[in-house]
Formats: C-alpha cells, structure tokens, sequence
C-alpha cells in the first residue's frame, strides 16, 4: 500500500511509515497536477498547510482511504467531500501547541518593544531611537478569542507578564476559566476592553472576517492585534484602515487570507503590522512531534482500524478497536439484512444498543448498520465514514436510542426499519464471549445463529412436517445444510427458519419454496459477498430488494 507525503515533513513520518510496511512516494514541493498524478494509486496521503486537498484530487485517487494533517488545521481539506467519498480525515491535534503559543507571544512581546523595526534601523540607518517607544504588558488587559490548548498556553504566558487575561469561548465551562484565572465575557463585552487581543480560534463560516470594520471602531483605542491562528478570521482592509488611523496601535500577523501572501499585498507596506510567514508550528519540536504523531495514527488505521484524531468519524484507541470489531461485524451484517428483507423503500432506521454495548461508541455501530444497508442498495462507494452523512442525502430518519433491554445476554444491538408499505421488521444479535456476532432475533422469532456465507430464511406454519418439505426441496436440488436455528411464535402458530447454507440457493428455488404446503415467505441472502444487484440512486421509490426474497 502507498502512501503519498505531498508536503514537507520531518523524516520520521516517512521512516515510520517505511517500517510499517508501507510504500511511502515523499515528494514534497510538486506542482498540483503532478500532485494529482502521484496519489492516484495511494490509500494515504500526508499533507500540511501548502496543499489544497479538494474534490478533484480525491477523485484523481480511487483507492484513497486516509487522508492525514501533520498539525491541528485542516481548513486546507475539503473534509465534506471526503465524508462524501469515505475518505477518513485526520489531524495531530497537540502537538504544536508549545510552539504556536510561543510563536503568539513572541510577535506580540515583538509589537510591544517594536523590535523588528528597531532590527532593521539598526542595519540601516544607525543608532536613533525615534519611533520606537515601547509599552509594559503588566497590568494590562488581554484578550482572548478561543480558549483551546493554544489559548490557554497563551493565556498562561501572559499571566507570567502580570496581565490580566480575559476570553472568548463559548464551549469553555466557566468553572475551567474560573480555574485557569480568565474571565470569559461575550465578545461585545471584550472588544472595548483590551489592551491586546490575540486569536486562537478555528477557522468557520461563523468566524470568517469575525474582526471586521465594526469591531475596529468598538476596540479600545490603541489595541494592539495578534493572530497566529488563521487568516480568514480578520477583514484585512479594514484591520489596514485601523492601523492607518491609528485605531489599532499595531497588530503582527502569522497567518493571512491568501497564502502566501503575495509581494505586492498591501500589508507589507504598512509600518506598525509586524509579519512572518505561517512559522508557528515551525519548530524543530513541534514538526518531529505531528510527524511521528500522523505517521503511527495512519499506520494503526490502515493495519488495525484503529481511529484517532479523526475530524470526520468516531475515534478509537487499539484495546476499544478490538473489543469494537465484532460488533461492527454484527451491525454491517443487520444492515444487510434488513436491506435483504426490505419490502417498499425504508423511511426510518432505528438503532437500539443496550448492555456492555454502551460502553463503546455507539456511533460506530449506528454508521456500520447504515453501511451493511446501503452497501446493499446503491451503486457508490459506502463505508463508515460516509454511511450517515449517505443515509440522511437518501432522506432516511435515522434514530439511535440507548435500550435497557439485553433478553439475557450481556450486550443488546436491535434494528428497525419502517417502510412505506408498513411492513416494520426488528432484526436483533449480539456477540458472544469476544468475538463471535449471532443473530438473535427477528420480529417475533428468538433463536441463535451466526450470520454467514449463504443463508436462506423461511416464515411458515408452525406445523409437522413443514421443516422437514424444505429441507427435502433443497435436497432435491443438491444443496447441503450446514446448520439450522429454528425460532416459533406460539401465539401466531408460525415459526421461523433459519438455514446456513454450502452453496448459493437460485433465485427459481426461492420462489418454489412458496409451493410447499404452509411456507409464507422465503428470503436468500448472500454474506460472503456484495450483493450482486444494485440500484444507481437513493432508494425513495419502492424498489425490488437486494436478495431474492417472495412471499405468499
């Protein structure tokens, strides 16, 4: 398997990659159509900030499985279209968060003390110190917006300098803030309150141009403005027209709108902007720390499953992965049973874990039993990653409720599905001891069976002799009976069958099973294999079903 490193990273992303079995094509610095060329075979790619990872290059990448970001942003990554694709996104969230926050303080103790400035006059023009008055950080207030790792590192420094530190975040529970000495405050509270401001918060549609001309004319006079976050958080005009009017006293800026900035911007003439090229994961440290770091998440998805730091799915450590894997079985075969079994077009899903089965993310399981069904009625590709957000453009409800009903085992996965014909079918299973996933229920019908290659499913009445007909008509036809779960109904005098088959059943002996005396339905299904018909859109429209099923 390849996997394709399109940015610069430290060695050790490619050596650990190497040595776990990987094919790893690092080639950093190519153009975006030779970019393409070169993940068109790969599973992996590894990118930073320089590449633009969209659409066409994932579609350029048929096999793609696993894009990863050696740092915490990805706004670089459409991660919409990879869920769309299946494509798993991933970050390492962490690891450069020494290095941002000091990058932070060092472009804002740089502001204060105007030394790049000072540097250059000193280079040029000699000893004067006209212009270049400096300001104390204590006592004064800073602000600020986005109280992650980052911000509180920030925060924590600037409390060392005697500040005052008051923020923004609205997912920080005041009694952290209370804990790590910020005031929170809303942001119309903030704005006319501080000295300096620094930002620290993710790049949205909510917080594109978050600083603009409005928020400008409500800062303190004489503010002073640091972002080593992302560049679409500020309106750069009108950042350029406060600094000119003397609005913003300064502001020094890593990160900027279009990247890189382009020599003739505008901002590389204004004297009291302070600018670096996006240096604040560039650290020796940080780099070698998000290289290893994507590097050994990528190789325990591709190798194990496991799932960390993913943006767009559940993540997992390796001891959850193992005890999540049968389960994950079990669901993605309910799915395909219910699609199998489906009479009309499907207009809710419910998913019902009770049990130890709450103990793992039930998310996981809720987009494995929207795989097993999908995968069995559409033509595109469907894997976790892309079951859900599938399921809802299909128009399906989908509902996930915590049960607290096991029937006696120590862990409970229930499925329904309403149609629009009102045929309503609950398929249950469990797994057994570690790792061995039953069927255990189907509507009314309770017995125990593994769901595996070719298996065919009877209703019928609960009568002598009707077990026995079948069984003689699939032995008239050559084909051996490698197990049988029998489920009864006392009430509705029916019973249920279900048969593990050596061979395929031929749809023309499905349809004969409803010639024998008391069978009322009849379904085959194949879970050794995709389903050999499919349909080319979301199934709105009632639709013939994936296996060959008939009933009476």
């Amino acid at each position: 398997m390849k996997i394709f490193l399109a940015d610069a990273v430290a060695p050790e992303c490619a050596n650990i990659l190497a040595a776990a079995g990987f094919a790893v094509d690092d080639r950093p610095g190519l153009s975006n159509q030779e970019k393409i060329e070169a993940v068109h075979d790969a599973v992996g790619l590894v990118v930073r900030s320089a590449t633009q990872v969209d659409a066409a290059m994932m579609d350029a990448a048929p096999q793609l499985r696993v894009i990863g970001r050696a740092g915490s942003g990805v706004d670089n990554i459409d991660v919409d279209a990879a869920t769309q694709r299946g494509i798993l996104v991933m970050n390492a969230p962490g690891e450069n968060t020494l290095s941002a926050a000091e990058h932070a303080v060092s472009l804002l103790l740089s502001l204060c003390r105007n030394i790049p400035a000072a540097d250059a006059r000193l280079r040029q023009q000699g000893w004067s110190k006209k212009g270049l008055m400096g300001v104390e950080l204590v006592g004064k207030t800073i602000g600020i917006l986005g109280l992650g790792r980052i911000g509180q590192a920030v925060a924590q420094r600037m409390q060392g300098f005697g500040m005052k530190v008051v923020g923004y975040d609205p997912f920080l529970p005041p009694e952290v803030a209370d804990k790590l000495g910020i005031q929170l405050l809303s942001l119309e509270e903030l704005w006319p309150r501080v000295d300096f401001l620094s930002l620290h918060t993710p790049l949205t549609d909510r917080t594109h141009h978050l600083l603009d001309a409005d928020v400008f004319a409500a800062m303190k006079p004489g503010a002073r403005l640091v972002n080593a976050a992302r560049g679409g958080l500020i309106d750069e005009a009108s950042m350029l027209e406060a600094l000119q009017t003397g609005q913003l006293a300064g502001a020094a800026l890593d990160v900027f709108e279009q990247e890189p900035l382009p020599a003739n911007s505008p901002l590389c003439q204004q004297p009291n902007l302070i600018l670096t090229p996006h240096l604040g994961a560039s650290t020796g440290e940080a780099q070698e720390k998000v290289a290893v770091r994507i590097a050994e998440q990528m190789a325990a998805y591709l190798h194990a499953g496991e799932v960390r730091n993913v943006v767009n799915s559940f993540s997992v450590d390796g001891a959850t992965a193992a005890r999540l894997e049968p389960w994950l079985r079990l669901a993605r075969s309910l799915g395909q049973l219910h699609a199998s079994f489906l009479e009309g077009a499907a207009t809710k899903i419910e998913v019902e874990c009770a049990g130890e089965l709450l103990e793992l993310p039930t998310s996981a399981v809720t987009s494995a039993v929207l795989e097993g069904f999908l995968q069995s009625l559409l033509s595109r590709s469907i894997n976790q990653v892309n079951a859900m957000s599938v399921a809802k453009e299909c128009g399906y409800r989908i509902a996930e409720v915590q049960g607290t009903d096991t029937v006696g085992f120590a862990g409970l996965l229930k499925v329904s599905v309403e149609s629009t014909n009102g045929h309503n079918r609950v398929v249950a299973g469990t797994v057994i001891g570690h790792d061995k996933p039953k069927l255990v229920q189907v509507d009314h019908f309770y017995f125990e069976t593994q769901l595996k290659a070719w298996m065919l499913f009877c209703r019928n009445l609960d009568q002598p002799g009707r077990l026995a007909a079948i069984a003689a008509l699939l032995a008239n036809h050559g084909i051996n009976v490698a197990n049988l779960a029998l489920g009864r109904d006392p009430d509705l005098h029916k019973a249920f069958n279900a048969f593990q088959l050596d061979q395929a059943i031929p749809p023309e002996l499905t349809q004969s099973l409803l010639g024998v005396d008391g069978v009322e339905w009849a379904c085959a299904v194949d879970f050794g294999a995709e389903a050999s018909r499919r349909m080319d859109s979301c199934p709105h429209t009632d639709s013939a079903p994936v296996s060959v099923c008939t009933s009476s």
